[in-house]
């Protein structure tokens, strides 16, 4: 007898079909969902609705797939049927690993059952005699746990590839509306109509985020695709993101930055302080952002603040994290155009001929004033920081180490990078 898959004749055992304890599909399917309600989903996944309804019929499905690749039928459009179910599924969120739990549980009381049915027809046969397996009933023995392997595969891939096609569908269509619900909110004219076609409920205040992410080191490795290295960091970050609120936040970003649109009612303070380590964490790179927290009617103008903000941080070359307006307001005062603005920009002009001593003012303010790390960034010992900080308060009439004369350099420092750019 052969036991190749294409097989079209059924397996046997003691003359029987070895599908018979399968036959009953109807009666077998309650049996396996009221087993799957008790061992495989106890906490609900599914409605009672489902449970009885859909999923009943699937397992039915299944088995009757299963009887038919058993007895050498070739079903497919059982396999769609499958395939369908599982697709509605994904659509309905329910956790793939519960689906393939489920036909793993099914194949374990329908093994049983054929392999009691089998040893019973055997004992049957053989009387008060002794039991024999003749060769035909162990070539159908081996050729059911074949197919039984096969059966898995074919379900499994049936199930998985339907799964995952369906869920990139819904992830398509959820960024789609994301896209254009953000877009519409930072241009200022969302409606509810809008929202209600998204499915995205729009708040009443939201944390706006301007991020910028810096490319990640391999993106300058010749040996390697940098424009794929880019795409992975950006939706390693999406995907912390997705993580950490329980859902895609509003967000429109690139691998370079962009913005994000985070309700106030969905985080915290301490969420907040500890988002951009996160993200830093998940995207491999270190990430700054700039966050200004404002009504829904006025996120146009907050966006526009934020990534003043932003801009505003990287000329100054200050540490990567998050910084809200609160804290850089007087610094974004500053960069409005202006005669104050410009005398400010004119007060380091002294340093125009001595770039150490620029570039030591730059990293000893951007650092907060730590002399040790200024030093170990630069490469030079703490006492050149203080020499080049004693020569910058003597060629601009400021000292650095007194709190009026930081200000004054501070605020010049500010002004400097927008008066010369």
């Amino acid at each position: 007898m052969s036991i190749d898959s294409s097989s079209r004749s059924g397996l046997t055992i003691a003359g029987a079909p070895i599908s018979s304890p399968l036959k009953d599909v109807w009666a077998l399917s309650r049996q396996m969902v009221g087993h799957f309600v008790e061992n495989v989903a106890p906490c609900g996944t599914l409605p009672g609705d489902a449970i009885y309804g859909d999923v009943t019929t699937i397992t039915r499905t299944c088995l009757e797939l299963a009887v038919g690749m058993l007895d050498g039928t070739n079903i497919p459009e059982k396999i769609e049927r499958l395939k369908d179910a599982a697709a509605q599924w994904a659509r309905e969120g329910v956790p793939i690993d519960t689906i393939h739990h489920a036909i793993h549980e099914g194949f374990k009381i329908g093994l049983e059952l054929v392999v009691s049915g089998s040893a019973g027809r055997q004992r049957a046969a053989a009387g008060d005699g002794e039991m024999v397996i003749t060769l035909a009933d162990y070539e159908s023995l081996i050729g059911g746990a074949k197919l039984v392997v096969e059966m898995l595969d074919t379900m499994t891939t049936a199930v998985s590839t339907a799964y995952v096609r369906e869920l990139k569908a819904v992830v398509s269509e959820h960024h789609t509306a994301v896209h254009t619900l953000t877009s519409a909110l930072l241009g200022g004219h969302p409606t509810s109509t809008m929202a209600r076609e998204c499915g995205i409920e729009i708040a009443e205040r939201y944390h706006v985020l301007a991020l910028a992410i810096p490319p990640h080191p391999d993106e300058s490795n010749p040996v390697l695709d940098g424009t794929v290295v880019a795409r992975r960091k950006l939706r390693r970050l999406q995907a912390e993101l997705a993580t950490r609120y329980n859902h895609t936040p509003l967000s429109l970003l690139s691998v370079d930055g962009g913005t994000l649109l985070i309700p106030t009612q969905h985080t915290d303070d301490a969420a907040l302080e500890a988002l951009t380590t996160h993200l830093s964490k998940a995207a491999h790179v270190p990430i700054t952002a700039t966050l200004v927290s404002t009504p829904t009617d006025t996120i146009p103008t907050a966006a526009d603040q934020a990534h003043q903000l932003l801009d505003m941080v990287a000329r100054l070359h200050s540490e990567p994290g998050l910084y809200r307006f609160d804290d850089l307001a007087l610094e974004y005062q500053l960069t409005r155009p202006g005669p104050g603005r410009e005398y400010l920009g004119s007060l380091l002009e002294p340093l125009d001929h001595h770039p150490e001593l620029l570039e030591t003012l730059h990293t000893h303010i951007a650092h907060n004033l730590n002399r040790q790390r200024t030093a170990r960034l630069l490469h030079v010992h703490t006492n050149t920081v203080d020499y080049r900080l004693k020569r910058i308060g003597q060629l601009t009439g400021f000292d650095p180490t007194q709190a009026s004369g930081l200000w004054y350099l501070r605020s010049a420092l500010v002004a400097r990078t927008y008066r010369a750019g």
